[in-house]
């Protein structure tokens, strides 16, 4: 454990990310039992929560995400200077493959994806703002994986065999490994239904001014469209990355 480390704040940040993914779904009971936390402890911390305005209690005693969340949320997006430029340029793209347009950020062994702006598909992407996902299924989270060695590949993948999103999720690192070196070469890397079936992306790295790997943006489409569009939202995606690599903050 941490240096410093504060287990009620780790209670809170468990019992939060809980009732995020199971919303109006858990009462306390439930909560104490999923969570093997006391019902008087519990109690305590769903208070506190609640008189923050971290979370809510519904009618039936079910709990959501509180507002006070929801503003912390808008702060955080409102700190990358990228969004703005980012909505504007993609939509410029947009014109060109008709598809939808991704932004994310690397964090660990996932990404955390920032921003979406819409093509005229009405195909419904696994992948939402706010949501993470694992890296190594993605072409957004191997593109920013291009710069790492193989010994930061190692250590950030520990286990031999990848955990598989679809059949067809890259199996192990030294796969990974040769993608990521074909990537750093091409300026671009293609995902082809790794991270959901039925879906191809194609992705390009944004840099700082320090020549740092910041985020990536990728194009997503439905597999039928994918022969005949990949290498357009190829070129397009590497131009798009390169307007938002200049002088951005992420």
């Amino acid at each position: 454990m941490p240096k410093y480390w504060v287990p009620a704040l780790e209670r809170a940040n468990i019992i939060i990310d809980l009732i995020a993914n199971h919303p109006s779904q858990l009462r306390l009971i439930d909560l104490s039992n999923k969570l093997e936390i006391n019902k008087s402890s519990m109690y305590s911390l769903l208070n506190t929560l609640e008189t923050l305005e971290w979370i809510q209690k519904d009618k039936s005693e079910k709990y959501t995400l509180g507002p006070a969340l929801g503003s912390f949320s808008s702060a955080y997006f409102r700190q990358f200077d990228i969004l703005e430029t980012f909505s504007m340029e993609a939509a410029k793209a947009i014109e060109v493959v008709d598809e939808h347009i991704q932004l994310g950020k690397l964090y660990d062994a996932e990404v955390f994806y920032l921003a979406r702006e819409e093509g005229s598909s009405p195909a419904r992407l696994v992948t939402d703002p706010g949501m993470r996902f694992p890296a190594h299924a993605s072409a957004i989270g191997k593109i920013q994986l291009i710069d790492h060695t193989y010994e930061e590949l190692i250590e950030l993948f520990p286990e031999k065999d990848l955990p598989k999103q679809t059949k067809n999720t890259v199996a192990d690192v030294e796969e990974l490994w040769k993608q990521l070196k074909q990537a750093k070469e091409d300026g671009y890397v293609v995902e082809e239904q790794e991270g959901s079936i039925g879906f191809c992306c194609v992705a390009a790295p944004i840099y700082n001014k320090d020549n740092q790997i910041i985020a990536g943006v990728s194009f997503t489409m439905l597999e039928n469209n994918w022969p005949e569009k990949k290498q357009l939202a190829a070129n397009e995606i590497m131009k798009l990355a390169k307007k938002l690599s200049t002088n951005q903050t992420l």
